[in-house]
């Protein structure tokens, strides 16, 4: 399906620097939260990733599903289609493509992990002429898109 006019595929290196952005904004609030539950729980170790696996996961899968955007995304100029050119995935589908993202809460490893899944969503995003990645087909073929924004340009009068 083609992109209406004013949007092309979000770019690999403008996806991963808004999914950075993101992270950092989770890991603002995820961390905190975890030194607090070690703390009054004593659990070392097990809440880090807890923390940052389902607040990651509730992070995106609500700003996608009612925004059409994360804030990472809409800094750099780009949002989330659903399958079929919808405006925004639904809750299901913004479920699905990020879904990878719960894998932190498995302890000490589920970090390793989410960063393997990361790899190889990346490599497929590459592979990709639309750009869309393994997550964006199992979600039914959601898409990451630039919004483009037109310039124009004044011609002064003589």
């Amino acid at each position: 399906m083609a992109l209406p006019p004013g949007l092309r595929p979000g770019p690999l290196g403008l996806r991963f620097l808004a999914r950075l952005i993101d992270g950092i904004l989770v890991v603002i609030v995820a961390v905190p939260l975890a030194v607090l539950a070690e703390i009054h729980i004593g659990a070392t170790g097990l809440f880090p990733g807890l923390f940052s696996g389902l607040l990651a996961f509730s992070y995106f899968v609500a700003f996608e599903a009612s925004q059409g955007w994360t804030l990472g995304k809409k800094l750099l100029g780009m949002r989330v289609r659903g399958p079929d050119g919808a405006e925004k995935p639904t809750v299901r589908q913004s479920a699905v493509r990020n879904v990878f993202t719960l894998l932190a809460i498995i302890p000490f490893l589920g970090e390793v992990l989410v960063l393997v899944a990361g790899v190889v969503i990346a490599a497929t995003i590459r592979s990709s002429p639309t750009k869309q990645g393994k997550h964006d087909e199992f979600a039914g073929g959601t898409q990451v898109v630039k919004v483009l924004i037109p310039v124009t340009v004044g011609v002064a009068e003589v």
